[in-house]
C-alpha cells in the first residue's frame, strides 16, 4: 500500500510517498535535481517488499514548498527534522546524484542516524568547472532557482565535505552509472575510497541507473541492504 503524505518541517510543508509494510525497517529515498518522489517507481515496490519506504519531495521541488531559500545543507537538515517527525532514529539511505550529495552530507554529520547507505552515481565533494545550466521552456515542477544555487555549491563544494567523509559510519555502496554516465568516474571511486570501507560497483547504464536497469539496481540494492539470505 502506498499513501502520500506531509509533514510540516523546519517551517516548510514538505510532501514523501510511504509505502511497503509498516512494521519493516525504514528506507529513505532521495531523488536527484529536478526530480520528484515518483522518479522512484520503477523500484520502489521491490524494495517496499522488505522495507518501510519513504520517499520526500525535497525542498524546491514537487509539492514541498519551494520557500526561495536553497542549499544542500538545508535539504539535509529537512530531512534530518522528518526523521525526527516520524520518530525513525536509525535508517537505511539511498540517495542519487543530489540526493547522494545530501545523503552522505546527513550521514557524516550524524553518523548513528544511518545504518546502511547508497550513493548512486552522485558527484563527489571536488571541485569541477563551473557551467550555467538553460532553464527549460514551459512550467518546471521545480524551482528554478532552486537548480542555480544547487549547481553552485556542487561546482565549488565546501571543502569540510571531502574531509567528513571519514566521519561516515554507514555500510556504504557506491553505484556508478560507467562512462556514459556525465559524473566524473574517477570522482566516483575517489568517494568510494573516501568513505571507510565503502564498495564501488558499475552498472554501465549512465546517470540514470535506477530508471534505466531497475532490475540490475534493485539486485544491488537488495543485495546489499539485506543479504542474500534474507531476499
Amino acid at each position: 500500500m502506498t499513501v502520500e503524505r506531509t509533514a510540516a518541517v523546519r517551517g516548510i510543508r514538505l510532501a514523501y510517498r510511504e509505502s511497503g509494510a509498516p512494521g519493516a525497517p525504514p528506507l529513505v529515498l532521495l531523488h536527484a535535481l529536478g526530480e520528484r518522489r515518483p522518479d522512484w517507481g520503477a523500484v520502489a515496490p521491490a524494495l517496499a517488499r522488505h522495507r518501510r519506504v519513504y520517499a520526500p519531495d525535497l525542498r524546491g521541488h514537487g509539492r514541498t514548498e519551494w520557500p526561495g531559500e536553497y542549499s544542500l545543507e538545508a535539504m539535509r537538515d529537512d530531512v534530518l527534522a522528518l526523521l525526527d517527525t516520524l520518530g525513525l532514529d536509525v535508517v537505511d539511505l539511498v540517495g542519487h546524484s543530489m540526493g547522494g550529495v545530501v545523503g552522505y552530507l546527513l550521514a557524516q554529520q550524524q553518523p548513528h542516524r544511518v545504518r546502511r547507505l547508497v550513493l548512486e552515481d552522485a558527484p563527489p565533494p571536488l571541485p569541477r568547472v563551473p557551467s550555467v545550466p538553460t532553464r527549460p521552456d514551459g512550467p518546471l515542477d521545480f524551482d528554478w532557482d532552486m537548480v542555480l544555487a544547487l549547481r553552485r555549491q556542487i561546482d565549488s563544494p565546501d571543502p569540510a565535505w571531502l574531509d567528513g567523509l571519514a566521519r561516515i559510519t554507514a555500510d556504504t555502496l557506491v553505484i556508478a552509472g560507467g562512462p556514459s554516465s556525465h559524473v566524473p568516474q574517477q570522482g566516483l571511486a575517489e568517494l568510494a575510497r573516501r568513505v571507510p570501507g565503502a564498495r564501488l560497483i558499475t552498472v554501465p547504464v549512465g546517470h540514470l541507473v535506477h530508471a534505466a536497469a531497475p532490475e540490475a539496481f534493485t539486485e544491488a540494492v537488495l543485495a546489499f541492504l539485506l543479504g542474500d539470505r534474507e531476499r
